[in-house]
């Protein structure tokens, strides 16, 4: 199948994690998945999604809760990481459309539960990092934080830092503005 490029799919995942190094036996595992659709010709957000993750392998700490707001109660009949992979492949035909994050953390997290947990990827090949394409393109000598780009562009972000939701919108939003510039340089 050819690719799709009428959307771009941003995703951002919280997952567990400590203070420190993971309890013993227990790993860092996505509870959830951030997403954010960006019309391509349009250049606007269309939609904003959070799935929750059934963590198997650890515990939400309170440091986990602390920095995203998730509590281990607000899993209860949350799916597993294979469902949420599903969705993503058939609702948002996530193999064929270009997926971008802030930075390669989702990625790389993506590609080890998806070892971890024997489930396909639900992403092709096809990813942006919008934390290099950012400082690149502002002439900056190194990566900023999604709060410090959102305040070099004078955006207010939105929602709840370190929830995937509204991560996503955000990192949408820095999205838009580097693809809209980028467009009306080559007009």
């Amino acid at each position: 199948m050819a690719k799709r490029l009428d959307q771009v799919l941003v995703i951002d995942v919280e997952s567990t994690c400590w203070a420190g190094a993971p309890p013993d036996g227990q790993i860092s595992e996505i509870i959830e998945i951030g997403l954010c659709t960006i019309d391509a010709d349009r250049l606007e957000r269309l939609e904003k999604r959070s799935f929750l993750v059934q963590p198997v392998k650890s515990e939400i700490s309170s440091f986990c809760t602390e920095l995203t707001t998730l509590t281990a109660e607000q899993f209860t009949g949350a799916g597993s990481f294979a469902d949420a992979a599903r969705v993503l492949k058939k609702s948002y035909h996530a193999k064929d459309r270009l997926w971008a994050s802030w930075g390669d953390y989702d990625r790389r997290q993506f590609e080890r539960m998806c070892l971890e947990f024997e489930v396909g990827n639900p992403f092709g090949p096809g990813h942006l990092n919008v934390k290099t394409l950012f400082a690149i393109a502002t002439g900056s000598h190194h990566e900023l934080g999604l709060e410090g780009a959102c305040k070099k562009l004078g955006m207010d972000m939105t929602g709840t830092h370190h929830r995937g939701h509204d991560d996503a919108w955000n990192i949408a939003g820095v999205l838009c503005w580097l693809l809209s510039r980028i467009r009306d340089k080559s007009s």
